[in-house]
């Protein structure tokens, strides 16, 4: 099992989400909740994809942390 960092952003009428360590692998939902359902069912879209193109499957390697600053 694998676990890739995905990035949620709230673009004004919906959510997206991408994974930085896949290309391309992007989705969008009305909420946060479904965004994620949507993203997960895209990064196993993507990896059957590679799995079948015989293309090697990436490693995760973006890591992400919330980081505090004075505003």
């Amino acid at each position: 099992m694998r676990e890739y960092l995905v990035v949620f952003e709230w673009i004004g009428s919906n959510y997206s989400a991408y994974v930085p360590d896949l290309p391309g692998c992007i989705t969008t939902g009305k909420t946060l909740e479904e965004t994620e359902v949507n993203i997960k069912e895209a990064i196993a879209l993507y990896l059957d994809t590679l799995k079948a193109d015989g293309t090697p499957i990436p490693e995760p390697t973006t890591k992400g942390r919330p980081v505090s600053v004075a505003a």
